[in-house]
């Protein structure tokens, strides 16, 4: 007998909307309780993010976005403000007389977010997989160091360098690559440079779901080993367009806006000046550079570099792009690294006259009846590339490009996708380039290394100083030099000359802003540029 038998019967068409209507209000119901929805829990705080957060494995680099992987993964050696190091997985270390071996005594306690234990064997799995693929990562300058690699015992770990070299420590700070994923996140083959099995680290987060291109929500670790976040959750959104961010802060729907670039210097102040929200800025995290290529025979001249500097006014422009957030820079280095403080280099005052002269005197004068100088048959005129996502930069050009052109330099603008900026400012495929250097943990060093590596740029770029080999052996003394007066004076040195011959213009030092509800407290920014700053924020 069929159970439906003893129901009343009612008519089709008025069963069909009445399931309608029911289906649809499940729907809402489980949408409005799912991970999609603006606030899953009370103790949540929600952020805006440009772009996705990337595969989250420790040992590479873009997309996997920097501020995601220090949530889940931890280095050895933590940095601090005013440059201090702090234990971390590592909760002391001894150095050799002669600099060459750094014992490392692991932290008791410790375990993976899956419960696996952190010892010295995982610690030498992680340094190897690394060192499997030593030219990924050769712009940090210890891993071009490393001899040797060696679990002395559980909580002991050894490294042996090829040479001294005092960053060490420092560049074991780093949120990449040098920190560490557990047994269980390593593929069968323990190369991590091709992927991982799943994000598995000793961090105060997990990743507990993700979307890509959509959002990813952070679950506090509640096992982990130090100072446990104050909030469950951390949830990312992912709002490609920085209007649309601060449309969603603005809605509520996004607590906290934080980083470098993740909303314009205009908006920051329209949001500050309304006085609903809270705003924080960053000391300077680095410097905005504009790098001349000296393989251009246009550029050089030495005399024409100086006169583009003469030829634009920095204050003014630094001013007026940046609504004054931002400092006009003297130095190509933030004041506020080590080694940098006292180094004495040229100004270059706003001064048109002083700059035409230059160019005189150079040879390129200013054919009757035309706007561009010329010598030889050759017009002074460059191409100028930056990156066409970042407002400020693109700005900044567009005002050189103006300037320039009032003392007869002409200036074709290149608008490219960051990808594109980098790829051709490493095959040294430009005549000038938008680049913002490091800020902390890494320190003069990196930079260094950087300058003084093939394929980077910026080693190319200044070919045509007359003292580039002098130049270049200097910077690469400079880590192995354990007197500490010694390597002040190469630093003095080094970067004094850099920045006098003017193939490397400082022209801002920029910072990161936070923008965050109301109900948000104890915010505070990360010594270390990259590092996320959850741990320590709380709700009302």
């Amino acid at each position: 007998m069929s159970i439906w038998r003893n129901f009343p019967k009612i008519k089709i068409n008025s069963v069909l909307p009445f399931l309608l209507i029911f289906f649809l209000l499940v729907g809402c119901s489980q949408t409005n309780n799912g991970a999609e929805g603006n606030k899953d829990h009370p103790d949540m705080i929600t952020m805006a993010w440009p772009r996705d957060i990337g595969e989250m494995n420790p040992h590479v680099y873009n997309p996997s976005q920097l501020f995601a992987q220090s949530m889940i993964y931890e280095p050895l050696v933590s940095y601090q403000k005013n440059g201090k190091l702090k234990p971390e997985l590592a909760k002391s270390w001894d150095v050799s007389k002669d600099g060459k071996v750094y014992t490392f005594h692991l932290r008791d306690g410790v375990t993976f977010s899956d419960g696996s234990e952190f010892n010295a064997d995982i610690v030498k799995k992680n340094f190897d997989t690394i060192l499997k693929n030593k030219d990924l990562h050769s712009w940090l300058g210890v891993i071009k160091k490393i001899k040797k690699t060696e679990a002395v015992d559980k909580k002991t770990f050894k490294l042996t360098l090829t040479a001294p070299y005092y960053p060490t420590v420092q560049e074991l700070a780093v949120v990449r690559p040098v920190r560490f994923l557990g047994e269980a996140g390593f593929p069968k083959n323990g190369d991590t440079s091709k992927g991982i099995e799943k994000p598995v680290g000793t961090g105060p987060w997990v990743l507990k779901t993700y979307k890509k291109d959509d959002y990813a929500i952070f679950e506090r670790n509640d096992h982990y080993w130090g100072e446990k976040p104050k909030v469950k959750e951390i949830k990312v959104k992912v709002i490609p367009d920085a209007e649309t961010r601060v449309m969603a802060f603005e809605k509520g729907d996004v607590d906290l806006l934080y980083g470098e670039g993740t909303i314009s210097l205009d908006s920051y102040k329209q949001l500050e000046a309304s006085g609903k929200y809270e705003t924080k800025m960053s000391e300077p995290v680095a410097t905005r550079q504009l790098v001349m290529n000296t393989k251009v025979d246009q550029l050089s001249d030495e005399k024409v570099r100086h006169a583009l500097q003469y030829a634009f006014n920095k204050k003014s422009m630094v001013e007026g792009v940046t609504s004054g957030l931002e400092d006009e820079a003297d130095h190509i280095l933030p004041t506020n690294m080590p080694y940098t403080s006292h180094i004495q280099v040229k100004s270059f005052k706003y001064d048109v006259d002083k700059a035409k002269a230059l160019l005189d005197e150079a040879g390129w004068t200013l054919p009757k009846g035309k706007s561009v100088r010329e010598k030889d048959g050759k017009k002074l005129e460059f191409s100028m590339m930056y990156d066409s996502a970042e407002s400020i930069q693109k700005a900044m050009a567009e005002t050189l490009q103006a300037e320039w052109a009032a003392v007869g330099v002409g200036v074709k603008l290149e608008g490219v996708d960051l990808a594109t900026q980098v790829q051709r400012f490493k095959a040294n495929k430009f005549d000038m380039n938008f680049f913002s250097n490091y800020g902390a943990p890494y320190d003069p060093h990196t930079f260094m290394n950087v300058l003084s590596s093939d394929g980077f740029g910026f080693k190319e770029a200044i070919s045509a100083y007359p003292n580039k080999e002098k130049l270049i052996k200097e910077m690469t003394e400079i880590p192995s030099t354990t007197n500490e007066k010694k390597r002040k004076a190469l630093y003095s040195s080094v970067l004094s000359s850099l920045q006098d011959q003017g193939a490397i213009v400082s022209i801002s030092y920029f910072k990161k802003t936070a923008v965050y509800q109301k109900a948000v407290k104890d915010f505070e920014f990360p010594a270390n540029r990259d590092e996320h700053p959850f741990t320590g924020i709380k709700l009302k």
